[in-house]
């Protein structure tokens, strides 16, 4: 075995979605992932656009040099897709020669990417046209041994994806508890068992800066607090809830979260608030109930103004909802806890997965250099 061209092993397709047959447009990230697209398509003729099959590659040869990424990802949806006509399609041309989850194996490997980079043109997009990519050489094994590395890894991929639907069934018990409680428990008002916490980082005892996303959670802020001063900064101690009542540009959503974390400063112009007795509420039964993307509908519908719309404290203390003994919300809130567990479990999983393919592909190089001290 040894280094082969690539382009002899590839080709260009180029079907058009000419009937407009296929509506399903996607895009491709850096992570190698296809992704619905964010184009705004509005008025735009689609039966320009490319349609990727099942086994396909879809390639952006653009922004190479400046992502330092080989935007390149293997489509494995049954039902095709359509993609921008900037993209390439690119398929192989024997699979009994080059399997396509083979040649996606060594593309997910980081020295591709920086090989990618270093061989991208001189242009203002520093870009990897389909010839550079082409003239590109990779070890490409008897086939017999392409399927066993792609077996491999797609066994422990199948593993990962097991563990992560049962996260589903674990979300599906605690959004059905809640919709059942909503139905058959009394409701009552919210404002009876919360209160704002107006405590100021006065002694500049915290550093730890929090925004707030719409996905309810604490994230690290991205604005610029160059020469600002966090004396009247919020504290967000654990436990607590913060949220932003302006919900105008957020995408039908409100932004709030619970710190169950490292007490946080968040901006003074966000609204803090806790729950006064644990005993008759807990926060995390609470924040189930605002996790909801019906709560999102109430805050946006709610919500009130002119130029920016909010959804300020009076509007958060008139929610109604069931509050049931707290032997039931401690029920719910064990679910809830072994779901955040098993997502954090999940989250490592995949990052050890992610070298597993330079791993892999390593090892079919230690082979062929074997080979080629043996010969």
């Amino acid at each position: 075995m040894s280094y082969k061209r690539l382009g002899d092993y590839i080709q260009l397709v180029d079907n058009r979605n000419v009937d407009l047959a296929v509506t399903n447009l996607l895009g491709i990230n850096i992570t190698k992932n296809f992704m619905p697209s964010v184009a705004n398509v509005s008025g735009t003729d689609l039966s320009k656009y490319k349609i990727i099959q099942k086994g396909q590659f879809a390639y952006s040869a653009m922004q190479v040099g400046r992502d330092e990424t080989i935007r390149l990802a293997l489509y494995a949806e049954d039902e095709p897709a359509i993609i921008s006509p900037a993209y390439s399609v690119i398929e192989s041309k024997d699979i009994e020669e080059l399997l396509p989850e083979y040649m996606m194996m060594w593309f997910q490997r980081p020295e591709s990417d920086r090989y990618g980079w270093f061989i991208s043109d001189s242009s203002v997009r520093a870009s990897l046209d389909y010839d550079r990519l082409s003239d590109i050489e990779i070890p490409i094994p008897h086939i017999d041994e392409q399927r066993k590395y792609v077996a491999l890894y797609n066994g422990i991929l199948a593993n990962q994806k097991t563990y992560e639907n049962s996260l589903e069934d674990l979300q599906l018990i605690c959004d059905t508890y809640i919709e059942d409680l909503i139905i058959n428990e009394p409701a009552k008002t919210l404002g009876t068992y919360i209160q704002q916490a107006d405590e100021r980082n006065t002694d500049l005892e915290i550093t730890f800066l929090q925004g707030v996303s719409t996905s309810k959670k604490l994230i690290n802020s991205k604005a610029n607090t160059t020469g600002v001063k966090f004396n009247k900064y919020k504290i967000v101690r654990n436990g607590q809830f913060v949220y932003v009542a302006d919900t105008s540009r957020r995408g039908e959503k409100i932004a709030l979260a619970m710190n169950d974390a490292e007490d946080c400063i968040v901006s003074s112009i966000y609204t803090v608030f806790e729950v006064i007795d644990e005993s008759v509420l807990i926060p995390e039964y609470l924040f189930l109930f605002f996790k909801r993307a019906e709560f999102d509908r109430y805050a946006r519908f709610h919500s009130w103004g002119s130029a920016r719309e909010t959804f300020d404290w009076d509007d958060m203390c008139s929610v109604k909802l069931p509050i049931p003994d707290i032997k039931i919300q401690e029920a719910i809130v064990t679910i809830y806890h072994t779901l955040e567990a098993r997502k954090r479990i999940n989250e490592q999983l995949k990052a050890s997965i992610k070298p597993i393919c330079p791993v892999l592909m390593r090892g079919v190089v230690e082979s062929m250099e074997c080979e080629t001290v043996e010969g």
